[in-house]
């Protein structure tokens, strides 16, 4: 636990100063499985993961982590008496929906899943969808995928499309909303019929009763009971706890203080440095380029010499390009011979955070200090712009 929470804080360090907007998610282990697993999300439009957060409390994982709070129904009718109803040719949640005139929350949805050798069925509410990371770690299988038509069949001798839970013959297990649920529509395991008004506990049953959905904008937060937030992300870091798992296979131990051998514990940990870098550039642009933080910076300083025949230019370019080196910033002079404009197009495009711009003052010992986090830039002498960079720099 002291070596998780290390390096837990290195990584927190790391991105503090990247100048990174991250959080820290609950997140699940994958195959290589462990516990205590966490993931580094920047939020982003274009990240590929999706990520659960409460504004209330601070509860934060990613959707195949995120536990999802069930909420009792408000619903004072009585219990109807479950009737089988035909729906010729309606196989579909939209089909459904259509013929009985109802929101898609007022179904049952059942799947079949082969999870290694078995095959199983899976419930969730009409609008929800089965989280198949959920699931897989509840069964403890290695393989899962849902069943192929021929299986389905065999199971509920029925067509795809009208699997339900009553007299079903595999295993059954139901998300937590279904015993929530009342006067509802299953399939009847009769290819072309629904029974509507069914009810958990009196026309079908099962003890495995478990969190098997994806969370959606709106739930309940599973701690504080607010509204859960939905937002894309970009997975910067991983760090998981691996305890003995593999140090025990691979009989991989070491002697302690008092000469006996231990199995070796081990921790995963993982940053992505290529998306850490897209990450900082997704947070710091604008329309002419990149705005780099100054600690990951290609470059700390530009100098832009506007006219390179100029030998004054020149020179007093080449002084505060030896000066900056002299103490410690790391500097970049553009002496092409190009347009001034190209050459300050080129340095927003990149993003240098100071840019000194060496022009017609040069023979007055004045420079054009420019931060490009902003938009207008200011004529200094030599001197002040050479400290105005290096206390920007230094964060002095």
């Amino acid at each position: 636990d002291q070596s998780y929470q290390a390096m837990r804080d290195a990584y927190c360090k790391i991105f503090d100063r990247c100048k990174l907007d991250y959080s820290i998610v609950q997140a699940d282990s994958g195959a290589m499985g462990g516990s205590g697993s966490e993931e580094f999300m920047v939020k982003s439009d274009i990240g590929e993961a999706t990520l659960a957060f409460c504004n209330d409390c601070g509860y934060a994982a990613n959707d195949e982590k995120a536990q999802c709070k069930p909420v009792p129904e408000e619903n004072n009718d009585p219990y109807y008496t479950m009737e089988k109803e035909s729906t010729p040719d309606v196989k579909t949640i939209e089909d459904l929906e259509k013929f009985f005139n109802c929101k898609s929350s007022q179904f049952g949805k059942t799947l079949l899943y082969q999870a290694d050798d078995q095959v199983v069925a899976v419930m969730v509410r009409g609008d929800r969808d089965v989280n198949e990371t959920k699931l897989k770690n509840y069964l403890r299988c290695a393989d899962l995928a849902l069943a192929d038509e021929e299986t389905v069949v065999k199971a509920t001798s029925a067509q795809v499309g009208f699997a339900g839970p009553v007299g079903l013959k595999v295993r059954l297990i139901v998300d937590l909303e279904i015993p929530e649920m009342k006067n509802f529509i299953i399939g009847a395991n009769d290819t072309g019929y629904h029974y509507k008004n069914a009810n958990f506990g009196r026309d079908f049953e099962t003890k495995e009763i478990v969190d098997l959905r994806n969370i959606t904008e709106g739930d309940a937060c599973p701690v504080c009971g607010g509204k859960i937030n939905i937002a894309q992300g970009i997975e910067v870091g991983h760090i998981f706890k691996l305890g003995t798992k593999y140090s025990e296979a691979l009989n991989c131990r070491f002697l302690d203080e008092n000469g006996k051998e231990q199995p070796v514990i081990m921790g995963s940990y993982g940053i992505g440095v290529g998306r850490t870098l897209a990450s900082i550039i997704e947070q710091n642009h604008d329309e002419n380029g990149i705005v780099w933080p100054v600690s990951v910076a290609p470059y700390h300083v530009i100098i832009v010499t506007v006219n390179n025949a100029d030998e004054q230019q020149m020179a007093l370019s080449e002084k505060i390009y030896k000066d900056l080196q002299a103490k410690g910033i790391e500097v970049l002079w553009d002496e092409r011979n190009e347009r001034p404009g190209v050459k300050f197009k080129d340095a927003d495009l990149i993003g240098y955070p100071v840019r000194l711009t060496v022009g017609k003052k040069a023979s007055e010992g004045i420079v054009e200090y420019k931060l490009r986090k902003e938009e207008h830039y200011t004529d200094m002498s030599v001197e002040d712009a050479l400290a105005a960079a290096v206390a920007f720099v230094k964060g002095i």
